[in-house]
């Protein structure tokens, strides 16, 4: 298993993580299997935005023994009133179930204390300065939470959570599907039979998100990156083609800013699914050749950090330097930060002999050539 560190909360992650939702419909022991076989595959981060009583205790009962080896993500918002799930933000309500969350899973202290589901930009902004913010400030203060996060499925949202300094990771929606679709409040926009037939590459403000996220050392949890398993098949993938779980995984953890991807698990086998990962062959792992060569929506001229340019002759990380001139263009002048990575690279920019190898190789069609001379004179 490999780790990664979750923006500034410093928290080294398994880059497989562990997204419970499944575990409502399971029993205690089906329960217990699926935890056993995440430890032992290293898996440490697991999200539960469940409110339904009796998963949380199961979940409590399964980590009584492993507590300190796990990383929580517990959602503050999501309730359980009159015998159903309730997202709220009534502080009444959202005390009594997170000090229910606490009681189930037999801890006194959640590491990654989510904001749970605000896709509203209007809603963020009632949460920011209302009494939900000082809830959750106070809870981080006595150290019941150790670490701010959100989650939301709105890039516009993301995007100023990120820049208000109050959020320290998110977890948000990732895949090449819901990438496509601009900012929506509603989610069943993302789950279209159809997407519109001008979407034709990631939506900017997406992209965008992901790069501010970078720049301001604010890590992603991913949620959602199989698309509710629409991917996985030609016939309900908006792009015609099928994509394996390891393409979507590896679709995710290229992204910038990303440190997991939480899946989810029904039985001990999809586990061992998704943690194949870390053993597979670049071919395996490979979604840009897929998506440039689908027949509906291809992106096209972007980079996509895929890292189809390998190899390069004088052993330049070609997309690490496309991502650092991506963050530095965002800015009028280039941040230290993102300068001091780029001159730690051992190749940069400045050492690419334009020989064009790497462009016959990118699936996407993109100038790397160009881009790399603008990076040099960026850089300069």
């Amino acid at each position: 298993m490999q780790y990664r560190r979750l923006g500034k909360t410093e928290l080294m992650v398994s880059e497989i993580g562990f997204g419970g939702e499944w575990l409502e419909r399971m029993d205690l022991e089906g329960c217990k299997a699926i935890f056993k076989v995440c430890e032992e595959q290293g898996i440490n981060l697991f999200d539960c935005w469940m409110s339904e009583p009796n998963v949380r205790t199961a979940i409590g009962e399964c980590i009584k023994d492993s507590r300190e080896k796990w990383y929580i993500q517990g959602h503050i918002g999501s309730t359980w009133q009159n015998g159903q799930y309730v997202r709220t933000r009534e502080i009444s309500k959202v005390k009594e179930a997170f000090e229910d969350l606490l009681n189930r899973l037999g801890t006194n202290y959640i590491d990654l204390g989510m904001i749970h589901y605000v896709d509203s930009e209007k809603e963020w902004d009632e949460i920011v300065s209302g009494p939900f913010m000082d809830y959750v400030l106070e809870l981080k203060e006595k150290g019941i939470i150790k670490h701010v996060g959100l989650s939301s499925h709105n890039p516009q949202v993301a995007k100023r959570a990120a820049l208000s300094g109050r959020i320290e990771m998110m977890l948000f929606s990732v895949n090449p599907a819901f990438d496509l679709v601009p900012p929506t409040e509603n989610l069943d926009d993302y789950f279209a039979e159809q997407y519109d037939a001008s979407l034709a590459g990631m939506d900017p403000q997406r992209a965008e998100l992901y790069k501010i996220c970078e720049q301001q050392d604010v890590g992603i949890t991913v949620m959602k990156g199989y698309a509710g398993g629409r991917l996985f098949h030609e016939k309900s993938s908006p792009f015609g083609v099928a994509l394996t779980p390891v393409q979507c995984i590896h679709y995710a953890l290229t992204r910038p800013a990303v440190a997991s991807i939480m899946a989810g698990y029904s039985e001990p086998k999809h586990v061992l699914d998704a943690v194949g990962y870390e053993t597979a062959s670049e071919a395996e792992k490979d979604y840009a050749s897929i998506l440039a060569s689908a027949p509906h929506h291809a992106y096209s001229k972007k980079c996509m950090y895929c890292n189809h340019c390998k190899p390069c002759p004088l052993e330049i990380d070609i997309a690490m330097v496309n991502k650092l001139y991506d963050l530095a263009v965002m800015q009028e002048e280039v941040p230290s930060s993102v300068r001091a990575h780029y001159e730690a690279l051992e190749r940069n920019a400045s050492h690419c002999i334009s020989c064009g190898s790497c462009e016959t190789r990118c699936p996407f069609g993109v100038g790397i050539v160009d881009r790399m001379q603008k990076a040099k004179e960026l850089f300069a």
